[in-house]
């Protein structure tokens, strides 16, 4: 069984797990429409979100096939939750991994998403000893796809209509790279204030 160890920081982030206090900031984004057309689902309800947070905060263990960690990003300094990232196991024999990340949309066009994705992804690498690391996203979230290239993440699939997004049929891209050519930064340990 693996862990992530948390708190860690990048140069303009805090990743750190959930916490029942975080309710307002999870709430702001993940019941945005827009931001929910991406996730091919509807928008979550405050008490969805308290029901998704309890089960964050409570966090899982890293060894079954469909574990998951949800990190929490909050800017350097602040508290406020600005988006999360998560990490679930799709394959534990094969050590495959799918990363996703979800922001509140006025944090958007910062680079937030993509600095804690590489964060995230070099913590995966390095501490849950992942082999294959992947994304599959809406090819309509251009923003998402440049999170992935910024990554240097090569597209691996172009899957044509292959979820229903209420009335649309979706397509959707898959990302990956492999452990060996992941180039791992360094991530702080920085106290969270």
């Amino acid at each position: 069984m693996f862990r992530l160890s948390l708190p860690a920081a990048t140069e303009r982030l805090a990743l750190r797990p959930f916490t029942p206090d975080d309710l307002d900031d999870l709430h702001a984004y993940q019941s945005l429409p827009d931001v929910a057309r991406h996730l091919f689902r509807p928008p979550l309800t405050r008490d969805q979100c308290a029901r998704s947070l309890t089960r964050r905060a409570a966090g899982t263990a890293w060894a079954e096939d469909g574990d998951d960690l949800v990190v929490a990003v909050c800017e350097t300094g602040g508290t406020t939750v600005v988006g999360e990232i998560v990490l679930r196991l799709a394959s534990a024999r094969a050590r495959q991994a799918e990363i996703g990340w979800v922001f509140h949309p006025a944090y958007a066009g910062r680079g937030y998403a993509t600095e804690a994705a590489r964060a995230t992804a070099s913590l995966a690498f390095a501490e849950l000893n992942v082999h294959r690391l992947f994304a599959r996203l809406d090819v309509l979230n251009t923003g998402s796809v440049r999170v992935c290239e910024r990554l240097g993440m090569r597209r691996e699939a172009h899957f044509v209509e292959n979820d229903l997004d209420g009335e649309r049929w979706a397509d959707e891209y898959v990302y990956a790279t492999l452990a060996r050519e992941w180039k791992t930064e360094p991530v702080r340990r920085d106290p969270l204030p």
